[in-house]
């Protein structure tokens, strides 16, 4: 009987809930008590401006120069491995006297000298008469044996580009063992000429990610191909700023910086907004901006 009692209240209140007037959140705010309001107002928020400025990065192009700990290290694991190396069997893989063994004899001597060092220095032998193998087939000399019949390979191009030798800053083929970061030289908010990465205003309803792209096309040219990382921002700057130039602003400024790398192209500034680039390395940057905006960007800069 008491479980048949409570079973029955439990349904008259779910109907009278069901069926109450439903109250819109101004009816129950205007129902809160006056000393409430009185007590702590709500203030409103203050009015903002949002930038979007581009880290724009091209990553290290050679990789980098061993120190001298690194080398000696390398040379003495060589010496090891050749140390402990089974002598390969040759008569196995090469025709005896034939151009390819002798090539392979030539090689493995110079591989010992890198190695273990020594007297033995690569000269070239006058070309000897030609002789015949075991086959009767004549046996090649000189530059032919050398070579095998094959095309000179071509050396390595040098670290050193010619882009440093020149102090050519607009070069993307300088330092290439550092990262390097596109630095423009344009208006402030106080319309000053400053050096500064690529920026501009958020539109209405625009995402970061897009108007960093679209800024970066707008500063710097369409003729460059870059990838944003990813749709966060990696720091903010805020720069303090007077009461007169907040009111002429419309509020706080905020810049909100995104990573990009540069896949191909090269930066063409139309001479209005920028009037100058730099590709620069992270100690490059901090003499050519303010300091308040170096403190914002240095922790997400490479330093290497």
């Amino acid at each position: 009987m008491l479980s048949r009692n409570v079973a029955a209240v439990c349904r008259q209140r779910t109907r009278a809930c069901l069926h109450a007037p439903s109250r819109s959140l101004t009816s129950v705010a205007a129902d809160a008590p006056a000393a409430s309001s009185s007590t702590s107002p709500t203030a409103s928020a203050p009015n903002v401006v949002l930038n979007a400025a581009v880290i724009l990065n091209r990553s290290p192009i050679l990789t980098r120069t061993p120190t001298l700990f690194e080398r000696a290290y390398y040379a003495y694991q060589s010496r090891i491995r050749r140390a402990i190396f089974n002598p390969f069997p040759t008569e196995f893989y090469f025709k005896t006297g034939s151009l390819l063994e002798r090539k392979f004899a030539r090689e493995e001597r110079l591989r010992e000298r890198e190695a273990f060092g020594g007297p033995w220095s690569l000269k070239r032998r006058k070309p000897a008469a030609a002789t015949m193998d075991e086959d009767g087939v004549p046996l090649a000399s000189g530059d032919q044996a050398d070579n095998m019949g094959e095309e000179p390979v071509e050396p390595p191009a040098p670290r050193i580009h010619e882009s440093d030798k020149t102090g050519d800053v607009k070069s993307l083929d300088r330092k290439g063992e550092r990262n390097l970061y596109l630095l423009v030289r344009g208006k402030d908010h106080t319309g000053k000429q400053v050096w500064r990465f690529p920026q501009g205003a958020l539109q209405e309803g625009e995402q970061l990610h897009k108007a960093a792209l679209r800024d970066l096309e707008a500063e710097c040219g369409i003729n460059m191909d870059a990838w944003v990382v990813g749709k966060k921002p990696i720091a903010v700057h805020q720069p303090s700023l007077p009461e007169s130039t907040k009111k002429t602003l419309g509020g706080e400024l905020y810049t909100f910086f995104l990573k990009a790398h540069i896949l191909a192209g090269q930066v063409r500034p139309d001479g209005k907004n920028v009037t100058d680039f730099a590709w620069l390395t992270k100690e490059e940057i901090e003499p050519r901006v303010e300091k308040d905006y170096w403190a914002s960007v240095e922790g997400i800069l490479s330093d290497f």
